[in-house]
């Protein structure tokens, strides 16, 4: 093997790229809309939802090292990780639908009813999307080029949150014509039905070039105890959590700040200057706006993805990190500071925060695979699964606390679903789109401290790793 033969063909990374475009159909509806859904929609109290995504969403996580170990274990014709992108699509695609489905139950059947088809949705996402990650780890050994293939995959991961942003609550009204509940449940048919031929797609279109070392034992407790030494997988683990806190914490409290806290007088004025924005009565602003400024920061994100590889080349992947997440959380501070009709500057520093955060994007999964190199690099033994799951497992367990810290934090502070609120649930929609979610950035800029892959050891790992496989003999 040499560094052209991991080179990756345009067409195939177009192909892996849409796995991420599906897997965010979901991800972006559950991190946007799934708290207003179940509250606004669903009928739930924002405290039961916190609960229900704290006991969910930690089962799920602990399901990710569970399905490494299936994964890196598995041998097909296809490979390893290709098979579970194919055949978890289905499910995934069924779950996805009926969890924004709102059942005619009294509330301990609708209860019920989103712990069943909220956590069988996430043990589906677990299935196709441990693979699914796992594979980029498998396409290439060059660490530029795993760069370039993540930084495809999120271009088109930003392109569905594009889909989701921009068009989730237009659909919802114009398919539900007035019943959001209906409309959320055909904008997920519409959404899941894309998903599955993208990870049709994405089956068909990639394929696996790196193998374990040949005779190497497939122990679970092993794999696990190489990841407890590995300096590099401990900081990116707590980073990682503190990140989707971070995301899940602002990313349900948007659509409140926008409907609840932002004047709906200074917002229409604002789009206004947008002539291709449709005006209309205050729901219409709320919808509109909040869409409006989700879409421009998705594009915002989107630029900074695009520089993520001239700039991990030129600084090295951590140090961008490091340096975009403390940018992007301080951008997240200056929320606690404006005042509801402050509409432009509420706007400006929405672009700020996503285009800061845009290059750490692709380099958190390319940062992961560089993980497991270097898990093989000092014990010849390589988890690929395992390493990409762990992250997962970090990842959800973020989104666990996150969502859990959201919704119990909305009733700590009094929110009352679909009512004007108190100062005092004002207040604590300010403060969970600003300061809470700010300290989890900051917090994540201090563990990858710890993390000690710079540049020099990127090429050196390589290197090394690639005059090492040349000996490799398989069967």
């Amino acid at each position: 093997m040499n560094l052209e033969s991991q080179r990756i063909p345009l067409k195939e990374k177009i192909g892996y790229s849409l796995g991420d475009a599906a897997a965010n159909f979901y991800f972006q509806m559950y991190i946007v809309f799934m708290m207003y859904f179940y509250t606004d929609v669903f009928g739930l109290a924002a405290g039961t939802v916190g609960t229900i995504f704290l006991f969910s969403r930690i089962w799920d996580a602990v399901n990710d090292p569970m399905m490494a170990a299936i994964a890196d274990r598995t041998n097909t014709r296809w490979g390893k990780y290709r098979p579970w992108v194919l055949f978890a699509a289905f499910p995934l695609a069924l779950f996805g639908v009926l969890t924004f489905t709102t059942p005619n139950f009294g509330i301990v059947g609708k209860i019920i009813w989103a712990c069943f088809t909220y956590n069988f949705l996430m043990m589906s996402y677990t299935a196709n999307n441990v693979p699914y990650s796992a594979l980029m780890g498998v396409m290439t050994g060059d660490s530029i080029e795993r760069t370039a293939l993540s930084s495809a995959r999120f271009i088109a991961a930003n392109m569905a949150m594009l889909a989701i942003q921009g068009f989730a609550l237009p659909l919802v009204g114009k398919l539900g014509k007035g019943n959001d509940a209906l409309g959320f449940m055909l904008t997920m048919i519409v959404f899941s039905s894309l998903a599955l031929l993208f990870l049709i797609i994405t089956f068909l279109s990639s394929k696996e070039r790196i193998k374990p070392a040949p005779g190497q034992k497939t122990s679970i407790k092993q794999d696990l105890f190489d990841l407890a030494k590995n300096r590099p997988w401990v900081a990116m683990f707590i980073m990682t959590v503190f990140v989707f806190i971070y995301w899940s914490m602002k990313g349900s409290i948007g659509i409140y700040y926008t409907k609840y806290f932002v004047d709906h007088n200074s917002l229409r004025r604002f789009l206004e200057f947008f002539p291709f924005l449709r005006r209309g009565a205050a729901l219409d602003v709320v919808k509109t706006g909040f869409t409006f400024f989700s879409v421009s920061g998705v594009l915002a994100q989107l630029i900074g993805i695009m520089c993520s590889k001239f700039l991990a080349v030129r600084f090295g992947k951590r140090d961008v990190f490091r340096v975009c997440l403390f940018l992007s959380g301080c951008s997240t501070v200056v929320f606690m500071f404006l005042s509801k009709d402050a509409i432009l500057l509420q706007f400006v520093f929405s672009i700020l925060i996503q285009l800061f955060y845009g290059p750490t994007v692709p380099l958190l999964w390319a940062m992961v695979a560089d993980i497991a190199d270097f898990t093989e690099w000092k014990t010849n033994r390589r988890a690929t699964a395992m390493t990409f799951a762990t992250i997962l497992f970090a990842l959800k367990l973020g989104l666990s606390l996150g969502g859990a810290l959201a919704g119990w934090l909305l009733s700590l502070y009094g929110y009352v679903p679909d009512a004007q609120q108190t100062a005092t649930a004002l207040k604590g929609i300010r403060y969970l789109v600003s300061l809470y979610p700010a300290i989890m950035f900051f917090i994540g800029v201090v563990a990858l401290l710890f993390y000690e892959i710079d540049r020099k050891i990127e090429i050196k790992m390589e290197e090394e790793l690639l005059e090492r496989r040349k000996h490799y003999k398989y069967e």
